[in-house]
């Protein structure tokens, strides 16, 4: 799948990821591209920077994303594309963490995803075609240290991304699942500056770069989309060979407390 003159939906869109897939969908020729951020300044700049159209919505609210795809589908056509992308990260371990930012971030992280699917999902099985990207992480897949939140919900994503797939893929509904290891966006902060995060996520990529990769899987309808060689062999081990994986977190986990 080529995006050129395609609808394209990408929530976070106002920076990171999200900003570097507006711009890449307008490279390649799509019809429009809907930049979507709870952020109104970034989502307007964005938007405006590649002759898209903003949306200011906060995506953890259902009706508020949904109301906005019916919009976009009454004033624009059907939905051709749509990225899951927006997240937030925040918090500790679960005895730290107060129940509402775990509640926070299950809305924005997952049930956002959830909202959008259930509004855009109907017409795309009615045409027979449709392309859905969930943004996880490798927190989704190998887990990280220090935030029980968003390794937990990133976790439910690829869940949500692999059902999704298995359950539409024969109906013309293709799903991807991109998960990131480091990458230059605000959430990255300086993680990249520390010794355990050096160990942690790899080579840095560019959100330029992981939106490539994006559109590289999209022509080749490819489910995976890792943005580093490396996290291939990281799920090998975690699958192989689950104890010795733990281990190593642990001994990782203890460092991070050493260094605190």
């Amino acid at each position: 799948m080529r995006v050129t003159d395609r609808v394209c939906v990408v929530t976070g869109g106002g920076s990171g990821i999200g900003k570097a897939l507006c711009e890449r969908f307008t490279e390649h020729g799509a019809r429009r591209v809907v930049v979507v951020d709870r952020t109104a300044d970034a989502a307007r700049a964005v938007a405006e920077s590649i002759g898209g159209i903003a949306e200011i919505v906060d995506v953890g609210d259902a009706e508020q994303i949904t109301d906005m795809l019916e919009r976009i589908e009454e004033a624009h056509g059907p939905i051709d594309v749509l990225c899951n992308n927006a997240a937030i990260a925040s918090g500790t371990d679960p005895l730290s963490t107060p129940i509402d930012e775990w509640q926070k971030q299950w809305d924005i992280n997952v049930m956002s995803h959830v909202h959008a699917i259930r509004a855009a999902l109907p017409g795309m099985l009615a045409r027979g075609e449709g392309h859905i990207l969930h943004t996880s992480s490798m927190a989704g897949i190998l887990t990280s240290h220090g935030n029980a939140p968003y390794a937990t919900s990133k976790h439910a994503v690829v869940g949500l991304a692999e059902w999704m797939s298995i359950t539409y893929h024969d109906k013309g509904i293709r799903t991807y699942l991109l998960a990131p290891l480091g990458v230059r966006t605000p959430m990255l902060g300086d993680v990249a500056d520390t010794e355990w995060g050096r160990n942690a996520i790899g080579s840095v990529r560019e959100p330029e770069e992981v939106a490539q990769q994006v559109t590289d899987a999209f022509e080749e309808e490819r489910f995976l989309v890792l943005t580093d060689p490396i996290a291939q062999d990281w799920m090998e081990f975690k699958t192989n060979q689950p104890e010795k994986w733990l281990r190593g977190m642990r001994k990782l986990q203890k460092r991070i407390d050493s260094e605190g």
